[in-house]
């Protein structure tokens, strides 16, 4: 069965608590988007598990603020893909490009709650 329209919503509000928890410096909820041995892999970056992530994210400089759009969202069931476009800003320097890319991930439903399973990040340029 293709996903409902509150499956994308739901989804697409994970999307957005993962970008609120990663620019408020909240290492506990932005490891909380993804499942029990979810992976974020980046380039010359892969965290794979909740003390991995928070780790990771942990040494990110405030600042920033990640911005995602044209998210696409695709599945069925208790599994689902989304890809949508990155655009990372430096709001400490007058919004300057930090990076932009595309986020493909990979996601499933655990306990009821869509989660991220694994999120690859493809920078620009």
């Amino acid at each position: 069965m293709a996903l409902s329209a509150e499956d994308k919503i739901e989804i697409l509000e994970l999307i957005a608590r993962y970008n609120h928890t990663i620019d408020a410096g909240d290492t506990g909820g932005w490891a909380a988007t993804f499942t029990e041995n979810g992976i974020f892999e980046a380039p010359d970056t892969t965290a794979q598990g909740p003390e991995e992530l928070k780790r990771f994210v942990a040494k990110i400089p405030p600042g920033g603020r990640h911005w995602v759009n044209n998210v696409m969202i695709d599945g069925s069931g208790d599994s689902a893909t989304a890809s949508c476009y990155l655009h990372v800003l430096n709001v400490k320097e007058g919004g300057k490009t930090i990076v932009t890319g595309l986020y493909n991930d990979t996601l499933e439903r655990v306990g009821g709650a869509w989660k991220i399973a694994h999120r690859k990040v493809t920078l620009d340029g």
